[in-house]
């Protein structure tokens, strides 16, 4: 089963209409035959972008619920429309910042699932995690929140890998150190649908940028990156989509 490669970029609470503009103009040009690009801004954003492009948009979450008394929510419906085909599901600063248990991202996943939206499911352990050598067990309990009891959700998932001690930091994991990781994923994914599991992508994300993305797309199991800071540089970003150059992968 061949896997097309993501480069997802998220830009946080940053941007503009200018930024909007000078994306647009680095991505335009690019041949991205092999890769497919994502943008996620700010949600009063997205309708900034033109219909014309040669990227997808996506949104940074989403709410749980479809509609309702739920002020400043927005649900998977009022994304689609606003022209969102991806919404981003607990990233790490949204489990720590708001609070988001596993099991409110196992619904705001299936919620997204369900409107027609393609999540990306952010996984990651923290630096004290890591040094008690407790990487293994942090993803395996959130990847089993998700799709444990819902394994059909996988084959319409997304899967990014961002070690929380990478996130923003300007550290990153060794291209070995994060294949060994995603290989555990794709295993630990085999057990809900081995068939998912094997054409799910899953994406690298923590401080990836120009210098080091190339090193970490020749791993098998790397798919992509979901990149932070550097997706708030249009040229850079436009640098690290180039990147992939070894195409579908088997």
């Amino acid at each position: 089963m061949q896997r097309k490669a993501l480069i997802a970029a998220n830009w946080k609470m940053n941007g503009s209409a200018a930024l909007v503009t000078d994306m647009t103009t680095a991505l335009t040009p690019l041949p991205l035959d092999n890769v497919d690009v994502l943008v996620c801004p700010p949600a009063t954003l997205l309708n900034r972008f033109s219909a014309e492009r040669n990227f997808a948009l996506g949104a940074q979450t989403l709410s749980q619920e479809s509609r309702g008394a739920f002020t400043g929510e927005l649900s998977a419906e009022l994304l689609l429309e606003a022209g969102a085909t991806y919404v981003i599901v607990g990233h790490s600063e949204r489990r720590t910042l708001n609070f988001e248990t596993d099991a409110l991202v196992a619904a705001k996943l299936a919620t997204a699932v369900t409107a027609g939206l393609i999540p990306i499911l952010c996984i990651g352990e923290s630096l004290a995690e890591r040094q008690q050598e407790k990487t293994q067990q942090v993803l395996a309990r959130q990847l089993d929140a998700v799709y444990a009891s819902q394994p059909e959700l996988l084959a319409k998932s997304v899967v990014a890998y961002e070690p929380i001690w990478a996130i923003g930091t300007g550290e990153s994991a060794t291209p070995e150190q994060a294949q060994q990781t995603h290989a555990f994923i794709r295993q630990h994914l085999a057990q809900y649908d081995a068939q998912a599991a094997v054409g799910v992508k899953l994406l690298y994300g923590g401080s990836v940028n120009a210098d080091n993305c190339a090193a970490l797309f020749q791993q098998a199991d790397i798919d992509g990156a979901l990149v932070g800071g550097a997706s708030l540089k249009p040229a850079e970003f436009a640098q690290i989509c180039l990147a992939v150059t070894k195409g579908a992968k088997d």
